[in-house]
């Protein structure tokens, strides 16, 4: 008998008619902004001004900062500036996949935290817990689900792999029982992780904080780009496009965009993610593939692909194509990709060929920041005036919130269990800098690809591993 080829086996596609049509009129805008909830923006910030703490980035980094800064200390004068507009890039384009893990796993926290890991697990249920609460407290409206994340197996080494990993907070599904929870023919097993997972609106969420933080009296600058900081002995001066600020303290949030710590800038390296947004499922297709419940999927590769529901019953599916531009380039047009979008479109009409001519009303993309640790670092600067958090890597719509806190801890020269982690204190491997980093990651990217088709670590990624250097997609 023939051996079962791949499920996303490039030389097994989808009609490319089929495809088209399934892409044809899709908006190239990310769903989650069109929301009739969108805020204006603040004005931009005109001349110059003072603070206590200065936050520069208005992603979710920053609004955490700011909104638990303002929260411990009423009296504490914060200024936030966003660059555009709030929940214009990763937090208003990713996927509301809300997972307490601070290490982007398990595995890779065993790899590079191994003796913090419990710790490490504490602290991230203390900040989902936290996270929660906080939406609960402000009243925000971010569409929090809380049913679970799961993990589907569409090769078969996979079934073994997630039957290990089963705990006391999962479940484990062969293929039969899986079907109960929804179907697909690709799918082999899966591995329901209920605790410490939950799916949000992402731009509801960053609006959400917005309006928490300016009730609370943090005086938020939209449109405001930062352009450079200086250390001035008592205070750090942060010039703008049209004015500058002054703080005592600066908290640095801008992720993926280049730090303005060039000490910083070879710690992470901008990649680009995709997603297609689904039109609304009609009952007839929600019961045929049987996914009645609320929970987010995601397979078990790690060029892997996740997806959700909306409440308006829509399936959003992301991932998989993961995509480093050359020079590490920041820019508009690389939202739009549309062999990424093809592929992705094959991908998902392969995963639920049941829904027969679906289209998909919406097809973006975004940046994100990686670090060769695939979870997040903190640090200080300019003795001690300056911290910064980044390298989220794709799981930060939690974990962001614990930058924040490891952030305000040490402009408070606070001693914590969240300073001394290794987080706090060490920084991660520096990317190589082109012209050796564009190649490189092709070379990583094809040796994953054949890793996840055989279940094994070939040399490339053995030898990476081994110094310090973790992948994903």
């Amino acid at each position: 008998m023939a051996a079962t080829p791949p499920a996303y086996d490039q030389d097994i596609r989808t009609d490319e008619q089929r495809i088209r049509r399934a892409l044809d009129g899709a908006v190239r805008t990310p769903f989650w902004l069109e929301d009739p909830g969108r805020p204006a923006p603040e004005p931009a910030l005109n001349g110059s001004t003072e603070a206590d703490l200065l936050v520069i980035g208005g992603g979710y980094c920053g609004l955490w900062t700011a909104l638990i800064a303002k929260e411990a200390d009423p009296s504490r004068d914060v200024v936030l500036v966003e660059g555009n507009e709030i929940a214009w890039a990763a937090s208003g384009r990713n996927g509301g996949f809300v997972e307490a893990s601070l290490t982007h796993g398990t595995e890779n926290g065993r790899r590079h935290f191994a003796d913090e890991l419990p710790i490490l697990d504490g602290l991230a249920a203390e900040n989902f817990a936290a996270f929660e609460d906080t939406l609960v407290r402000h009243g925000i409206d971010a569409e929090f689900v809380k049913e679970g994340v799961l993990a589907v197996a569409t090769e078969p080494h996979q079934v073994e792999e997630l039957r290990a990993a089963t705990t006391a907070g999962t479940t484990f599904y062969d293929r039969e029982r899986l079907a109960g929870l929804v179907r697909s023919p690709l799918y082999r097993a899966g591995l329901m992780q209920h605790e410490g997972a939950a799916l949000v609106h992402p731009a509801k969420l960053a609006w959400g904080l917005k309006a928490a933080c300016l009730r609370l009296g943090v005086r938020i600058f939209e449109n405001t780009p930062v352009t450079d900081i200086k250390d001035e002995g008592a205070t750090i001066r942060a010039a703008t496009w049209a004015g500058s600020i002054r703080a005592g303290k600066v908290a640095l949030a801008t992720n993926g965009f280049p730090s303005l710590l060039k000490r910083n800038r070879l710690l992470t390296v901008p990649v680009y993610d995709y997603a297609l947004m689904t039109e609304p499922l009609t009952a007839a297709q929600i019961e045929e593939i049987g996914w009645t419940r609320r929970f987010g999927i995601s397979d078990a590769s790690r060029q892997f692909h996740y997806y959700r529901m909306t409440s308006d019953n829509r399936i959003l599916w992301g991932g998989y194509d993961v995509v480093y531009h050359k020079g590490g380039t920041i820019r508009p047009e690389h939202d739009q990709n549309p062999e990424t979008f093809a592929r992705l479109a094959d991908h998902f009409l392969r995963t639920f060929p049941q829904l027969g001519d679906i289209r998909f009303s919406h097809a973006w993309g975004g940046m994100i920041d990686m670090c060769t640790q695939l979870a997040a670092f903190q640090g200080r600067a300019m003795g001690g005036k300056v911290a910064y958090s980044s390298g989220f890597t794709g799981l930060g719509v939690a974990a962001t919130r614990y930058g924040a806190t490891v952030m305000l801890d040490l402009l408070d020269g606070r001693d914590t269990a969240r300073t001394r982690l290794k987080m706090a204190r060490r920084k991660p491997l520096p990317v190589p800098p082109e012209p050796v980093l564009y190649p490189a990651v092709q070379i990583i990217r094809n040796a994953i690809a054949r890793a996840d088709r055989s279940g094994r670590d070939g040399f490339i990624l053995k030898a990476a591993n081994a110094v310090g250097f973790s992948f994903d997609s």
